[in-house]
């Protein structure tokens, strides 16, 4: 687990629940069925990593932490306007530092009211008071998460009480630190544009660019060229296309491979949309699609829930990619489904009749049954 994370520099967190939580799946898709307790104890026991704000809320080794401070520096509160709010309830802010200091690790739900204010924040995703001030003393530096509850609530505590000493007083020049930045995300990416690494942490484009020229030059990045991409491509010295690809994945939509679009479209020809927030009426392909790696093609994409009281897997809606031959991608992606189902405590896997691939895959899936 904790290869994989740093495998790939950093594990986006997305709690949307209809099948299981994004960065419970992204491992899976690399190691397939393991004991999910364990990015429990590799993120949060262990103090090998921590949450920060990189790509967007994510998991990253605590080696990062210091690379991320402009970050920290120039963090502004969610949602916009709320820094007028923290202005209005500045000494609550030293309330609930002061109390996590007193008493240790806290959520929002274990802070007292505010006393010239109510708790609640109507029209606010935050929900109260307490919640938004930790949220945004955190995404200061001020605050780290230590912890999550069952809920998946976040659990703070006071930064020097977590960050290791030698990562929270190292102080990295701007440049240097977006440096290292794209070096990170070029070996996490393998071959990349500008806009491919500077997307990974979330970084300008525009000032990521003098940093890769400066890594060009000293040999740490190479350029490449890559038939059919319009702009550049670098790599890191030594990287080099495999020979083949034996790969057999469902993705999450907030998977690294695919969660940069322009880069999902440019490598695999696959336009692929996050529709869960689209109205229902205008969905193409459905609320919580995956596409399926086979190989090194994206094969297909299943829509996908997690019906737990039935103990079943639902797939409403399965879609094969124009290229590719019915039967084989069926009979893989029936093996993941199946496997999927299992890792997540259900009992069996139901296809629904959207999609050409559709009945190809529940044939698939009878079969394996028998």
């Amino acid at each position: 687990m904790a290869n994989v994370i740093r495998r790939m520099g950093l594990l986006q967190l997305d709690f949307v629940n209809v099948l299981t939580p994004s960065h419970y799946l992204v491992p899976f898709s690399r190691l397939g069925p393991y004991d999910r307790s364990l990015l429990k104890r590799v993120v949060y026991q262990r103090r090998e990593f921590t949450e920060a704000w990189a790509h967007e809320a994510s998991i990253v080794p605590v080696t990062t932490w210091p690379l991320l401070r402009d970050r920290r520096e120039t963090h502004i509160a969610r949602p916009w306007g709320f820094e007028q709010i923290m202005a209005r309830h500045h000494a609550y802010v030293e309330t609930a530092i002061g109390e996590i200091r007193r008493r240790g690790p806290l959520g929002a739900a274990d802070l007292p009211d505010p006393s010239h204010a109510a708790r609640r924040l109507p029209g606010s995703w935050y929900g109260t008071v307490p919640r938004a001030v930790l949220e945004a003393c955190f995404g200061r530096g001020q605050l780290v998460v230590t912890s999550r509850r069952d809920n998946f609530s976040r659990v703070y505590d006071l930064v020097e009480r977590v960050i290791p000493f030698e990562h929270r007083d190292c102080v990295i020049d701007r440049h240097e630190a977006h440096r290292r930045l794209v070096l990170t995300a070029a070996r996490a990416c393998g071959i990349a544009t500008a806009a491919d690494m500077a997307d990974y942490f979330r970084m300008n484009v525009g000032a990521v660019k003098p940093r890769i020229s400066e890594l060009v030059e000293i040999g740490a990045l190479v350029a490449s060229r890559v038939d059919g991409w319009r702009d550049p491509a670098y790599r890191c010295p030594g990287v080099t296309a495999p020979t083949s690809v034996s790969a057999r994945a469902l993705l999450s939509p907030f998977d690294p491979l695919i969660w940069f679009r322009p880069r999902t479209a440019r490598l695999f020809e696959f336009n692929y949309r996050f529709e869960i927030f689209v109205p229902r009426p205008q969905r193409k392909w459905g609320s919580f699609v995956l596409p399926f790696l086979l190989g090194d093609r994206l094969a297909a994409r299943v829509d996908v829930k997690s019906d737990r009281e039935a103990g079943r897997l639902l797939v409403p809606g399965a879609f094969l990619e124009v290229w590719a031959d019915a039967r084989p991608v069926a009979e893989a992606l029936a093996h993941e489904l199946l496997a999927l189902a299992a890792w997540l405590g259900l009992d069996s896997v139901r296809v629904g009749r959207r999609g050409n691939l559709a009945n190809a895959l529940a044939v698939a899936i009878r079969c394996l049954r028998r």
